[in-house]
């Protein structure tokens, strides 16, 4: 009987290495900087919902911030949001005033001269509009002849006078644009009939149609799919196997999928997280 009992005590102490914490998942081996601080520090804008920004009570929230509180927890660690500017992200990692930018990058020839990625979600950019106009974006060039509003300088900006060459080249109306320097600004002009339809980032759109309670609604098609990731320095291994191994615990145990369909991007979720250190690497999902 003794022998039987230490057999089960050597069982479970196997156990009890293999798997921590209550939840049973597999340990995430932390980085030296994680390891040394305590803390997980992703430099972050605040500013781009549902992604991430501050609830009317200034908290932090949003899926990126929500994933980064999940990380931290899975590495013992205590979450830090460095709230910096877009632009200043790629330069501030490459200078290595942080380890992680966590934002939607698109990976990029001249990005992944500087940095590396972890692809963690895929979008597009797509077209809402209001339910009564739905019926009339039909056809192979659904577009052709409608009103539609961008943001200056965003790649619906120059998708759509793209689009609306196509248009014009197969004996269509040509797309009419309006350019506006707020996303909120386009919803707006779709609301009062200024616009026909709002093209944006996939993902947003899906944000504002939810948000929208039925004033809004996204069309099927999505343009430019691509997969979309966090920052993270230049042949940094030891911080990029952490998000990694840390992401793949959420993916499989449901927070990832859970996270996304909060906050109603489910449709934009891939197969697993992965390392991006050059354009080959890039995968269709």
């Amino acid at each position: 009987m003794r022998a039987h009992l230490q057999m089960a005590g050597l069982a479970l102490a196997a156990l009890a290495v293999a798997w921590s914490g209550p939840s049973g998942a597999a340990e995430v081996t932390k980085s030296a900087e994680v390891q040394r601080t305590g803390m997980l520090t992703v430099a972050n804008t605040l500013d781009y919902a549902p992604f991430e920004y501050l609830d009317a009570d200034g908290k932090q929230t949003g899926i990126i911030i929500e994933l980064a509180g999940e990380v931290a927890k899975l590495v013992g660690a205590k979450l830090d949001v460095a709230r910096t500017p877009f632009p200043s992200m790629i330069p501030g990692l490459a200078a290595g005033r942080f380890k992680v930018a966590w934002e939607t990058f698109s990976a990029t020839p001249e990005r992944l001269k500087q940095v590396d990625f972890v692809m963690f979600l895929k979008a597009g950019l797509a077209v809402s509009t209001s339910p009564d106009k739905k019926a009339s974006f039909s056809g192979d060039t659904p577009l052709c002849g409608k009103r539609i509003g961008v943001s200056a300088g965003s790649a619906s900006d120059f998708l759509v006078d793209k689009l609306s060459t196509d248009c014009t080249g197969k004996g269509q109306a040509a797309i009419e644009k309006s350019v506006f320097n707020s996303s909120t600004d386009i919803v707006q002009a779709v609301l009062s009939d200024r616009v026909d339809a709002r093209m944006d980032d996939a993902t947003a759109s899906s944000y504002f149609e939810v948000t929208s309670k039925g004033q809004l609604v996204v069309l099927p098609t999505l343009y430019e799919v691509a997969p979309l990731g966090m920052a993270i320095a230049k042949d940094d291994k030891e911080t990029a196997d952490m998000m990694v191994g840390a992401l793949s615990e959420l993916f499989k145990n449901g927070t990832y999928k859970a996270v996304l369909d909060k906050y109603g991007m489910g449709a934009y979720a891939i197969k697993e997280p992965y390392f991006v250190g050059t354009m080959e690497a890039l995968r269709a999902d």
